[in-house]
């Protein structure tokens, strides 16, 4: 007579019957599963042992229940992620909380190229500049209300032009009759130095530095000789053709200043009322 052959549970004859050996011991199928077989976690029944068993988060699944929560597609061999205590696939996760490009309109996939301004997102290809239509990538831009352009788009439909060159006037400069200039192009029309950041005055339309101004141009003053330019000198004194810097406008006698008093011409001098009396 044979020895018996029983589940170490349930305690039936386990000859002609499958069963599972767990350290030795001997158990029925339906032992087994009921001892330790895990609960799916999405439809709450036991995994039982010839069942696919997925183990995600300290959670149990069957293969069939481990699915998106949202299109139902099989999570078993796809990228996944949790959200919300619910499973979400790649594509679902995308379309319901990645951001979306501007330009197309379509999903921007976590992992892709993308640019980001003024809290909008693009996909690479579709960050383009508005005046040549070529994908802007990693350069400068200039943003222009809702448009954006590269550098050398910008400056050639915005940026001022050089009253002198005509070539674009990228940073700095000086204004001169409201025009724009290069401040290497901005010179005098005598020596040709460049006037930014000096005095200048202008004959006619044509700028001039101070020294080639009194040379070709300014009054001479009756007592020193030297230009009246209005620079430096302040106020001059005219009468009768003949000019002179305030301060030179002294009696020829005793040098006292007549600048607001009362003089006397004499032949090329000037005086005082009290030296005119003698």
């Amino acid at each position: 007579m044979s020895e018996p052959f029983n589940c170490d549970s349930c305690k039936e004859s386990l000859y002609g019957r499958k069963y599972i050996q767990v350290d030795d011991v001997p158990r029925c199928v339906p032992c087994y599963d009921r001892l330790y077989a895990n609960t799916c976690q999405e439809c709450k029944e036991l995994i039982e042992h010839n069942s696919r068993e997925l183990y995600y988060e300290d959670r149990h699944y069957h293969e069939h229940c481990f699915r998106c929560s949202r299109c139902s597609c099989s999570l078993a061999d796809e990228p996944f992620t949790y959200q919300e205590d619910a499973l979400v696939c790649n594509n679902c996760y995308c379309n319901e909380f990645s951001s979306k490009c501007v330009a197309c309109g379509k999903t921007v996939m976590p992992g892709s190229k993308q640019l980001e301004y003024g809290g909008c997102v693009w996909h690479e290809e579709c960050f383009v500049c508005c005046g040549c239509e070529q994908p802007i990538g990693a350069q400068s831009f200039i943003p222009d209300k809702s448009k954006y352009y590269c550098v050398p788009c910008y400056e050639g439909r915005f940026s001022p032009r050089c009253a002198h060159c005509k070539q674009i006037l990228v940073q700095g400069g000086v204004t001169y009759r409201d025009e724009p200039w290069h401040k290497e192009c901005f010179l005098c029309t005598g020596c040709k130095v460049q006037l930014a950041g000096q005095p200048f005055t202008t004959q006619g339309e044509d700028p001039y530095c101070v020294k080639c101004f009194s040379n070709l141009y300014a009054q001479k003053c009756s007592a020193c000789d030297k230009p009246i330019t209005g620079f430096g000198e302040g106020k001059y004194i005219s009468f009768e053709e003949r000019q002179w810097h305030q301060p030179c406008f002294k009696c020829s006698e005793c040098s006292v200043s007549l600048v607001g008093a009362g003089f006397f011409p004499d032949g090329t001098k000037i005086l005082c009322k009290s030296c005119n009396a003698k």
